[in-house]
């Protein structure tokens, strides 16, 4: 039989950590290449592609079809212990300090009110929602041992935040970065990735330290450590940033990147937060240092964008397990949670754009560039898989959720802006506009 053959020939190899990792990142790598290609073709963010593939070697489809070939090659805790699981994470960490560092402060300034308006209503609503269903959700689909209220804030936080990655490039291939619209929805989703990240490392604090006694003032750590890297770590970057910047070579700066990026990182996960929080504040930063900065990190983006991210990607969907929606319960939970990320997202957005005076095709449009989730909520939900507050059943419905709504954005987008006319401030914008934004 050959499926006996190539199990016999894989239990041959023996369980070499160095070989399985090798075989790991060539085979997720280049299948998360060949699969993000393949959703750009079709008009999808490429993330959606690199998703497919841990789904397609996770327990959906190899874990079921050859389980013996799957746990040798991707064994379970793979993604999270050994070589593979530090790769990938060095991927994330990098992916969302890029993303901190791509925050046009300049722009905030400008029209940072409406977009504070528009950004708080398009969380609150869908998080205040997710939060509801999460005191609501029947306990049996509660993961075991689950505190209940963290659970319900890490449910709100998935359905609330937005992915201003994955916004950024729908604008840019859509070729809306400079509409008016566009700008306000990268800034409402950068205000929503603040706001996430910071309810991110709150629910994490509620996990890892809880809320007796003198643990709640737990709590104040993601307020204190945002004041203590402003206040200290931006001076320090900012010098670091201009030694390295006076080379013309692009690695100093690279490395002075990495550097804060990782510092902050551990030193969120020493208080008890997030890593990944730690990373966007570091990216934050490193942005601020010089308006140029941005231009000098190509490299790491091209690296960090076309290796180390879809890594992450296809190791996040391994935990999506398909089977789960054979039980009828967990596929109407996992419906309901999907009209109250879509649904909560375009109300809270589509009133706060009509609030600041938007046209309701304009907040329409708003409303799609908001609602794609993409990369912050797969994150939120591996953060919540790793702790324990969320479990297989509900991580998979909200990786399901990241891919949906990231998918849907792009045709109601363009539905939407065919009915807004092109002003000439926005035309003159586009004759010098020159984005670069993730591609996640």
């Amino acid at each position: 039989m050959p499926g006996t053959v190539v199990v016999t020939a894989v239990e041959a190899v023996g369980p070499d950590p160095v070989l399985a990792f090798l075989l790991q990142v060539v085979v997720l790598l280049t299948s998360a290449m060949v699969l993000g290609r393949v959703a750009v073709r079709l008009g999808l963010p490429a993330i959606v592609g690199e998703l497919c593939v841990g789904v397609l070697l996770g327990p959906s489809v190899l874990g079921h079809a050859a389980p013996a070939v799957s746990h040798w090659l991707l064994p379970q805790g793979a993604d999270k212990t050994g070589l593979f699981g530090g790769l990938a994470q060095i991927g994330v960490l990098l992916l969302i300090g890029l993303t901190g560092v791509g925050i046009d402060g300049a722009l905030f300034r400008r029209k940072g009110r409406a977009a504070l308006r528009v950004g708080i209503l398009a969380l609150v609503v869908p998080l205040s929602l997710g939060v509801l269903a999460g005191w609501l959700m029947p306990e049996r689909q509660l993961p075991a041992g689950a505190d209940r209220p963290t659970a319900a804030l890490f449910l709100g936080v998935a359905m609330g935040i937005s992915a201003l990655p994955v916004t950024a490039k729908i604008l840019m291939d859509m070729k809306l970065f400079h509409r008016n619209v566009g700008q306000l929805t990268l800034m409402a989703a950068a205000l929503d990735d603040v706001a996430g990240w910071v309810l991110l490392s709150f629910a994490s604090v509620m996990v890892t330290a809880g809320l007796g006694g003198g643990n709640a003032v737990a709590l104040l750590y993601p307020c204190a450590f945002v004041t203590v890297a402003w206040l200290a770590g931006r001076p320090l970057t900012r010098l670091a940033v201009r030694l390295a910047t006076r080379s013309a070579d692009a690695a100093p700066v690279i490395v002075v990147t990495i550097a804060v990026t990782l510092c902050c990182a551990a030193a969120a996960h020493v208080l008890g937060m997030d890593a990944v929080f730690g990373a966007f504040v570091g990216g934050l930063l490193v942005g601020s240092a010089r308006e140029d900065v941005a231009a000098r990190l190509a490299p790491l983006r091209t690296v960090t964008l076309a290796v180390l991210a879809p890594l992450f990607f296809a190791t996040a969907g391994l935990h999506v397990d398909l089977l789960v929606l054979a039980d009828p319960g967990i596929v109407v939970l996992g419906l309901v949670l999907l009209v109250i990320a879509v649904l909560g997202k375009f109300a809270g957005a589509y009133a706060g754009a009509r609030l600041v005076g938007l046209t309701p095709w304009e907040g329409v449009a708003v409303g799609a560039g908001l609602n794609a989730r993409g990369v912050v909520e797969i994150v939120v939900a591996g953060v919540g898989l790793r702790l324990g507050v969320l479990n297989d059943e509900l991580y998979t419905i909200i990786v399901l959720i990241a891919i949906i709504t990231s998918i849907m954005a792009p045709p109601i987008l363009r539905a939407a802006m065919s009915r807004i006319e092109q002003t000439a401030e926005e035309r003159l914008r586009a004759m010098h506009a020159d984005p670069a934004p993730l591609e996640h």
